[in-house]
């Protein structure tokens, strides 16, 4: 079982991702305040001391803890803390993004001694944004001078400031879409006091208009958590983290891209060729901002260069690249920038429509831009002006591209280094649909004017005997997911298309699903019998449909009644119709007894 402790923004993060499960947990706060739906959770409210922590997670047998509390909720971090090492329980911090420290602001450590600093510095009118809590812990100052607090709209905050004496007309209440330059200009305080609260705490925007506005700024900064504690910041690290420490609770694994393990590998190997030490692990930024730490497998150096091995996790995901060593070898160079070169089982691309030079490793963009940022992170902080060049390899590449799409791209010589969100999902359609994509650019780059999408070679064989002289880029496998296919055709500016359907998918489509895997929808007799109704099919033959084991019986069932086909391929164009409004489509029914 597992015990989230929240009451903030990252609470509600857990519980979004623990819902995922569909596997119960408990989701534990201080108080009732905070509205929340746990649809697999049980809510447990009142503040825990050591001893009820101890004997809550002994009682309902807690295997991990996710540690979501606000930052500064020190005595709870300590509990857990504590709690955790007597009964060998992992904790998960889910921490908040923050900002890297700017040392044009103050900061310190207690409000004692941003009390100290305020008061050497003869700062007056106070405009503390540190939260209700903290008006006793800024007693020794408010006492003597002005200030005021902002706190949140509720009756428990007033209550809070009554019970500390502190003036309720020098309380301002915190309300959603506050526009934080026009209050402070407003009051033009001689200093901002906040706490280090990270994103979900506005302290971005309060800097940002305090700066504009020329006030100083003092800041608390966060305390420090136990170092047994895992930290992640985000919902792919929370939950890939409690797939490896609770395994079973989620029913599928995550995993990683090679476009993320590429970035790993790149980001150990410069670390290691700045330092000179061995790397065993690489913390790294996915697009949407979230860090996750990747282990790295291999480290070796040359006196030039610095090469790090990052393995495939992909999880439960059936993707071909999963086991596989992602190397990456990091040398400096005179020439400014970050350069890609050439490396064994990494393809290389040879037409255009990729968003990659032709000549280029098939490194696709998102991981580019991920292992630039990296490179450059690095190099500021090290105070290092060269170039990098990068050189990503995966051995067996060269074989294992053979199962993939990379021929058809005109990508030879190996796999792609792909990923646009850095994780892959079990059994996601997401890497399939981004191929299909990738395929469809291909050929518009090209010049193709009519794309012939299909569900596989058998379709796309009969297909090809009737387009003969379009050519192999022009045929793209849509494989169950018609309608994303579609989708992309359109945003892709294609303005012809042609669909050879399988009679088994064509009755699917036909009533409306545009994802025609079996997982997802099987084959309804009531619909096929009404639409042979509708074609006036021979009562004999619409009796016979209760009985049908597969749709390609419809071949011979309604050989005499074209009609029904007629029909059924209407009605997958009426359900096709909305997905392409720029493009025309012509829909083939590919005929059972076609070659294979």
């Amino acid at each position: 079982m597992v015990l989230i402790f929240g009451g903030t923004t990252e609470g509600r993060i857990a519980v979004r991702v623990l819902d995922q499960a569909g596997t119960p947990y408990y989701y534990s706060t201080r108080g009732n305040a905070q509205q929340i739906e746990c649809k697999h959770g049980t809510r447990v409210a009142g503040g825990m001391d050591h001893d009820a922590m101890l004997a809550f997670c002994t009682t309902h047998d807690i295997r991990l803890i996710i540690d979501a509390a606000h930052p500064f909720a020190s005595l709870l971090h300590a509990t857990v803390g504590e709690v955790s090492g007597q009964l060998d329980i992992p904790v998960i911090r889910l921490e908040r993004r923050y900002p890297e420290r700017d040392d044009s602001l103050v900061w310190c450590d207690t409000f004692d001694e941003a009390i100290d600093y305020l008061e050497t510095h003869d700062i007056r009118d106070l405009l503390a944004l540190s939260g209700v809590q903290t008006i006793d812990k800024l007693r020794r100052y408010w006492e003597h001078h002005p200030c005021h607090f902002r706190v949140l709209d509720r009756d428990d905050s007033r209550d809070i400031a009554q019970r500390a004496g502190f003036p309720a007309e020098n309380l301002l209440f915190w309300h959603e879409g506050q526009d934080e330059l026009t209050l402070f200009r407003q009051l033009r305080p001689g200093a901002i006091l906040t706490k280090e609260s990270g994103e979900s705490g506005h302290y971005d925007e309060k800097i940002t208009a305090a700066r504009q506005l020329d006030i100083p700024v003092i800041v608390i900064r966060r305390p420090a958590l136990p170092d047994t504690f895992y930290i992640v910041n985000g919902e792919h690290g929370l939950r890939y983290r409690v797939e490896r420490l609770l395994p079973g609770f989620f029913p599928l694994r995550g995993g990683f891209t090679t476009g993320s393990c590429a970035t790993a590998a790149t980001r150990a190997a410069l670390q290691g060729l700045l330092t000179r030490v061995p790397q065993h692990a690489a913390t790294i930024t996915l697009p949407n901002g979230e860090t996750v730490t990747l282990p790295v497998t291999s480290c070796t150096f040359t006196p030039a260069s610095c090469t790090c091995g990052v393995t495939k996790d992909a999880g439960d995901d059936p993707d071909v690249t999963n086991g596989y060593t992602i190397l990456s070898e990091v040398t400096l160079s005179a020439l400014p920038g970050v350069r890609f070169l050439p490396g064994e089982g990494v393809g290389t691309v040879t037409l255009p429509g990729l968003g990659i030079a032709i000549g280029e490793p098939a490194i696709n963009p998102t991981p580019r831009a991920m292992i630039t940022r990296e490179i450059e992170q690095l190099l500021r902080a090290h105070h290092v002006t060269s170039g990098v060049s990068v050189r990503i390899s995966v051995p067996g590449g060269s074989e294992l591209a053979l199962k993939t799409f990379n021929p058809k791209l005109g990508i030879t010589g190996g796999i792609s280094i792909i990923g646009t969100s850095g994780i892959v999902r079990p059994f996601s359609s997401e890497a399939f649909v981004n191929s299909i994509r990738k395929e469809i650019q291909v050929a518009h780059a090209l010049g193709c004017t009519r794309l012939v999408i299909n569900s596989g070679a058998k379709s796309e064989n009969y297909l090809r005997s009737r387009f003969p002289d379009l050519p192999p880029q022009a045929f793209v496998h849509y494989g169950n997911y018609i309608g994303d296919t579609l989708r992309a055709a359109d945003e892709e500016g294609i303005t012809a298309i042609t669909m050879g359907i399988m009679i088994g998918k064509a009755v699917k489509l036909a009533e409306g699903h545009l994802d025609t895997h079996s997982r997802n929808v099987v084959m309804n007799r009531d619909f096929i019998t009404a639409l042979a109704r509708k074609s006036n099919c021979p009562p004999t033959a619409i009796t016979r449909i209760a009985n049908l084991t597969l749709a390609r019986e419809l071949w011979e069932l309604f050989a005499n009644t074209p009609a029904f086909f007629n029909l059924l391929v209407e009605r997958c164009l009426h359900v096709c119709h909305p997905l392409h409004p720029h493009a025309t489509l012509d829909i083939i029914l590919v005929p059972e007894n076609s070659p294979e």
